[in-house]
This record gives C-alpha cells, structure tokens and sequence, in this order.
C-alpha cells in the first residue's frame, strides 16, 4: 500500500545513527517487496532481528487439496464445522479451498494466537463476527465486524480475540493490493474508486513488549502439501521491540461498510464489487445497495460461465436474492468453479422484478486457476446444491 505513514522514534535521515536514551544503537530493518524494488519500510529495533535460540519443526494443519471433481458447484456449510472449546485464529485456521495461487481458511477461536509470521504471501483475514486486537511489530490494530485485515508477507503478529471470533482467511502466495486500475501511476487512490485512503486503519503507536525465549510460528516454502512447511523458531528477545518505524509496508483494517457501492441503470458486472487483488486472484464485496433502475431492469444477475475463473462467494449476511431456493444462507460458500455456467435459481429472477435494494453481504474470490477442496470443504459440503436448478439430480 503506497500510502506514507511515521509512527514511534526514527531519525531525521534513513540509514544513519540512531540512538537509544542510554547511547546504544538501534537496529534498522528494511522489510521492503520485490527485493529492493518495491513497497517498504525502515524498522527500528532495540534488539537484533535476526537472532534466534532455537528451531523446531511446526507440523502445519492439513494443507492437502481434493480435486473438484466430477466438476459441479457446491454449497459449503462453514457454520457447520466444529472447532475446539479453546482454538485460536492462527492454529485453529481450517482449509477450506485453495490452489497454488491461494488458500481460503476458516476459524472459529476464543484463545490468543501464537506469534506468527506468513512467510508465503500477504493475508487477508475477513472478521465476519466478534472483535480482537492484532497485535503486530508495526503496532496494534484493533478489529471487528465487517474489518479486512490486510497482513504483509512476513510480518510477525499474533490475535487476541474479545471473545468468540469468526474469520475467513484469504492466504496468498503474493501480495494482496488495491486494484491497479484505482491508483494513480504515483499509488494515490483515484477519485472513481470505490473508498479511499481516509478509510483505512494503520497502525498509530508502537507496541513495545518485553521477554526472552520467545516462540514464533513461521509458515514458509517447503516440500509438504500446497509447497508449505512450518517451523517455529525461538527468539532470544521479544519480536515486539520496535521504537519507530515509517515507509508504505504496513498492516492495516478496512471496513466493508466504508465500500461505496457502484449502481448503474443495468445489472454491473462483478468487478465494480472489487476490493483487493493478488496474483491470479480478486476479492470482491457485495454490500448493500441499490439495484438497477432501469425500468425493465432484472436485478439478480444474469448467467454466466466463468471460463478463466473458480468463483467463492461467501454468504456473510442479509438476504441474498440470487441464491433464494438453494438452501444457501449466512455462513455458506458457493463454489461455482470455470467451466460451468452459473447464475440465479429460477425462481429468484421472477420474484427479483422491482426491487429498488438489495440488502446483502457476501465476500467473493475469484480465482484464475481451479481450487481444490481442502479437508474443511470437504466436510462442510451439502451434497445437494449442483442439483438445485434442476431440481432433481443423481439420487431423486
């Protein structure tokens, strides 16, 4: 995100002195994209950022992949899984679809994370309910309801949830980035995208603790499914010892209701609805709006075949009148994967006729190679939702 924020102690000039109270230096860390070519930021520590006591292996939650085959849509029903009494947003995380590009995971946790750094890619985390605070080297953010949390590749942080927290994890093998086509060549949001740099959240102090010995689950490449391993390394001083820092690589929260919604006179096409991008991958929102006024304007949206893309629509709330009939409702994940066209029940696009307002939430990836299923998807499947245009199917 090229949007310049200082927070906390660094010096007038980079790569120069800068002392502690007592004359000692602080360290400067430069965690910058693309090498040395891209997004970055100078990090301030009063301890050694590489040091390390100890090494472990982490042995990740199941990461194996079922193909999508025969080929059909699906209805997951995440709200069906079962999690421990004491799960966390990290460990507890499980697979739900993914490919080499992305993994989607689901979480339902009331305990505190472990440190964690997602050496892979960027996140997104979507809280679909409750709140936490995300407690990163960068500082604190707090989140709830409806925030994006976007988490740059390789930064060591860990969730506190207030409570019973539910989150739908988009992790990527890139970085995950506002569309290009709402920047400016310079990275400045344009004036037609749909929300602006006042609507994010950065970090706004630093987040000084104390400690030795401390653990930090890292997700890394490696020769294990989906090309990923995990190690936990022990640090001799706690990660969070940064002072100050400044550049454009930071977390930072969004809240979809900060998403302005783009109408038209038609039905618009899924990419008003865009939110973030990361390579060979989209994420949308569809928020509440009002529809196509045309006066013989059909609201729900027409058939179309994904040919170059796996659609996932998450079902976060409200009424969504495409899917009326199909069992689908707040907690589900349709899979409507390339090569198979899809739409609305048609039942939906009758009764669809005159509405002036959809009130509707629903979080979208669009994936431009095919998804597998992963062990939660497979078990959150209904069974019974590729039937349901029809109306019969292989067992009626």
């Amino acid at each position: 995100m090229a949007f310049y924020r200082q927070v906390g102690s660094v010096p007038p000039k980079r790569h120069t002195q800068h002392r502690t109270p007592e004359g000692g230096l602080y360290r400067e860390e430069l965690m910058g994209e693309e090498g040395f070519s891209s997004d970055s930021s100078l990090l301030y520590h009063s301890g050694v950022p590489s040091s390390l006591v100890d090494a472990r292996v982490w042995e990740l939650p199941d990461q194996a992949l079922t193909p999508n085959t025969p080929l059909v849509p699906r209805h997951l029903e995440l709200h069906d899984l079962a999690f421990a009494a004491d799960a966390d947003p990290v460990l507890g995380r499980r697979l739900v679809l993914g490919n080499a590009d992305v993994r989607i995971h689901y979480s339902l946790a009331t305990a505190a994370s472990p440190y964690y750094r997602n050496g892979t890619g960027d996140e997104c985390v979507y809280v679909e309910r409750g709140s936490a605070v995300v407690e990163t080297v960068f500082g604190a953010l707090t989140v709830g309801t409806g925030d994006y949390v976007v988490i740059p590749r390789a930064t060591t942080h860990r969730w506190v949830p207030d409570g019973e927290l539910r989150t739908y994890a988009v992790e990527a093998n890139s970085h995950i980035a506002p569309p290009k086509r709402y920047l400016s060549r310079y990275g400045q949001l344009l004036e037609h995208a749909p929300y602006c740099e006042r609507d994010l959240r950065g970090p706004t102090e630093v987040l000084v603790e104390t400690g030795t010995d401390v653990e930090v689950y890292v997700k890394h490449r490696g020769d294990g499914p989906g090309g990923l391993a995990g190690t936990v390394h022990v640090v001799p001083e706690h990660p969070f010892d940064v002072v100050g820092w400044d550049g454009c690589l930071y977390p930072y929260a969004f809240n979809v209701a900060d998403f302005e919604p783009i109408t038209g006179r038609v039905h618009q096409p899924p990419p008003v609805h865009q939110v973030f991008e990361g390579a060979n991958f989209v994420i949308c929102n569809f928020v509440p709006r009002k529809v196509d006024y045309h006066p013989l304007a059909i609201p729900v949206p027409y058939y179309h075949s994904n040919v170059d893309s796996d659609e996932v629509m998450f079902y976060v709330d409200g009424d969504y009148e495409a899917r009326k009939g199909s069992g689908i409702g707040k907690g589900s994940i349709s899979l409507h994967p390339g090569g198979h066209s899809h739409g609305p029940q048609p039942s939906a696009i009758e009764g669809s006729l005159g509405a002036e307002f959809f009130d509707e939430l629903a979080v979208m990836v669009d994936t431009f190679r095919p998804l597998g299923l992963g062990e939660a998807g497979t078990a959150s499947d209904d069974g019974r939702y590729a039937w349901t245009w029809s109306g019969r199917g292989p067992t009626s």
